[in-house]
């Protein structure tokens, strides 16, 4: 998802591109899953806080699934940006449901608010430009996706366990992810293979966001 430092070949892309691609298609696919089931059996704000994960995860894949598809130049410079921030979007967009809808109001919105806040600053400076470093960026996403450790009272006491066993295996597929990433300067399709992890710790979000529906 992340421009890395070494060029991809055309195989590389390719197999980026129908990775994040089959992403899309399964975040479009679960969209109605969980509205429907937050519609069904949970409250309003519930709703809202599992339709902002389904639209920030179909965000951040259609954003790494075009960019990968497109040819290098100006569209795909600019595709690359919008693949940033919509990462920074998702992140934030994980949290949302998780915090309006099983953590107490006043960590659950202290908690919102700090990593929004961080999402927007970090798609601010991608945008114009001043974070241009790769690995510092990765080094900001991991900081945010684990940024719940220091709300880790309320996350244990309120969490359910199964809820919290998902969210603990996406954050760790998405951490063991980051390695292949940082790696891939020196092994092929190691930007694939971190596609994949992101494609699981979605997944493990997913049956986790299941739970603060309800």
């Amino acid at each position: 998802m992340v421009l890395p430092e070494r060029p991809q070949t055309a195989a590389e892309e390719l197999a980026n591109a129908v990775s994040h691609g089959l992403g899309l298609l399964l975040a479009l696919a679960s969209l109605p899953v969980v509205v429907e089931f937050a519609a069904r059996h949970g409250s309003p704000v519930k709703l809202v806080g599992v339709s902002v994960f389904s639209a920030t995860m179909i965000l951040v894949y259609f954003a790494s699934a075009l960019y990968h598809a497109l040819p290098p130049g100006r569209a795909k410079r600019w595709c690359n940006t919008l693949d940033h921030v919509a990462i920074y979007l998702f992140i934030a967009g994980s949290y949302t449901p998780v915090a309006l809808g099983r953590l107490p109001d006043g960590p659950g919105w202290t908690l919102l608010g700090l990593v929004w806040a961080l999402a927007v600053i970090g798609a601010l400076l991608k945008i114009t430009r001043r974070l241009a470093n790769p690995l510092l960026s990765t080094a900001l996403y991991v900081a945010m996706g684990w940024l719940a450790v220091f709300a880790a009272g309320p996350v244990l006491r309120d969490l359910p366990l199964g809820m919290l066993a998902w969210l603990l295996a996406g954050g760790l597929a998405y951490l063991v992810g980051v390695v292949f990433f940082v790696l891939d300067s020196r092994l092929r399709f190691g930007h694939f293979v971190w596609h994949l992890f992101v494609l699981a710790g979605s997944t493990c979000h997913f049956f986790a966001v299941l739970g603060p529906a309800v």
